[in-house]
């Protein structure tokens, strides 16, 4: 009997996120390079797991390393497989570590990361990497290319971690747990890693999470982002539940990064969305840098091309006439009311003084000010009895 079949096959057709704020990187320092990496091609753009593996990449490979770096390249893609992402793998410094390579890795992406993780899990966790993080990512800021760092370094002992790095270093954002099963803990007892026992770290779980979510999204809404990973652990091996919870509070107040579980509630998710940046600050949070970080890089787009331009002054007043100042009110919000309808933001103003003398300066002051999204981190609840209601 004649027949017609249809064999449906997987075309690991990338996915596609509208945007650019799912643009990201991924950083280790290594010596050994996979295959499909060279010592003048040592980054490359992997928009998939399949690329990764035709790159070198894969899960048993000779080289712990790479295997490594399979694992965190599956978890990003596990939890957002839409993300745009470059892959760096760089040589391990000889002396102290300037992070360079960042700007490397900016410079490659046409300054389109929004933001980078960076393993470093056999260098021990220092203040001194964490502000040499913050200059580079200040430096990059300064050159209209602002992105924030996920930083994974070596957690020797949780329970000995410095709990007073934070402050002033808005754009790190430092990873301390890791995964307590599965590939994770398998390759943190490999016998490879038992010299240096470098942390694995849940670096890849949390760019995937900060890449998936919108710039004014707390990573750690329960409802929307779960991590998958369901033995929470720290870069050193201690399991969540071996820890005591006087300790956990300690290592959130201090501002790191790691999973997190609730009675009741299946699964695990973030502790927060901490940056390490003063907690009064208003950069606080992952959230926030990365909503002010759209805002000026939308505002920018907009006002660049106006430089250069005229305005036009009242000759009775001196002032800057009506008609100019509300051409470049309009210019400067024309971002801010896409992100406002976006859910992005609460709102803005856009405010500019006319009595402002440009024929002699040749310079607008513009004063934008906004007004974010709140992000719900306690509740309150009041209950009790009564003889009516």
């Amino acid at each position: 009997m004649q027949s017609l079949k249809f064999d449906r096959t997987n075309g690991n057709v990338p996915k596609k996120i509208a945007g650019e704020d799912h643009i990201s990187g991924l950083m280790l320092y290594t010596d050994t390079l996979p295959s499909g990496f060279s010592e003048s091609e040592r980054i490359k753009a992997i928009s998939q797991i399949e690329t990764a593996e035709k790159l070198g990449i894969t899960a048993d490979a000779e080289a712990w390393s790479t295997r490594l770096l399979h694992y965190h390249l599956s978890e990003i893609f596990r939890i957002n497989p839409g993300i745009s992402l470059y892959v760096g793998i760089f040589a391990k410094p000889k002396a102290t570590n300037t992070y360079a390579e960042v700007k490397k890795m900016q410079n490659f992406a046409g300054g389109k990361l929004r933001q980078i993780g960076i393993w470093e899990g056999d260098v021990e966790l220092a203040a001194d990497n964490l502000t040499a993080l913050q200059g580079v990512a200040s430096t990059l800021e300064g050159q209209d290319m602002p992105l924030g760092i996920l930083y994974a370094p070596k957690i020797t002992t949780v329970t000995s971690l410095p709990t007073n790095l934070a402050g002033d270093k808005e754009r790190v954002w430092v990873v301390i747990g890791q995964a307590g099963s599965s590939t994770s803990a398998t390759l943190y007892d490999d016998d490879a890693n038992q010299t240096a026992k470098a942390s694995v770290s849940g670096l890849g779980v949390v760019l995937g999470l900060v890449s998936l979510a919108s710039v004014h999204e707390a990573i750690s809404w329960i409802e929307k982002f779960p991590t998958g990973v369901d033995v929470p652990a720290f870069g050193d091996g201690t399991l969540l539940t071996d820890l005591d919870r006087t300790v956990v509070e300690s290592l959130d107040a201090a501002r790191y990064l790691f999973f997190v579980t609730y009675a009741g509630l299946a699964g695990s998710y973030m502790n927060d969305s901490h940056t390490m940046d003063d907690a009064t600050s208003d950069y606080a949070y992952i959230e926030n840098v990365r909503t002010m970080d759209k805002a000026v890089r939308g505002i920018r787009t907009y006002l660049l091309p106006k430089l250069g331009g005229n305005v036009y002054i009242d000759k009775s007043t001196g002032q800057l006439q009506t008609h100019s100042v509300e051409y470049l009110q309009t210019t400067a919000q024309k971002a801010l009311e896409d992100m406002e309808k976006a859910g992005e933001l609460s709102g803005y103003v856009v405010e500019i003084d006319p009595d402002q003398d440009v024929l002699s300066s040749s310079e607008i002051e513009i004063v934008i000010r906004q007004v974010g999204v709140g992000v719900v981190r306690r509740m309150t609840v009041k209950i009790g009895f009564a003889e009516s209601v």
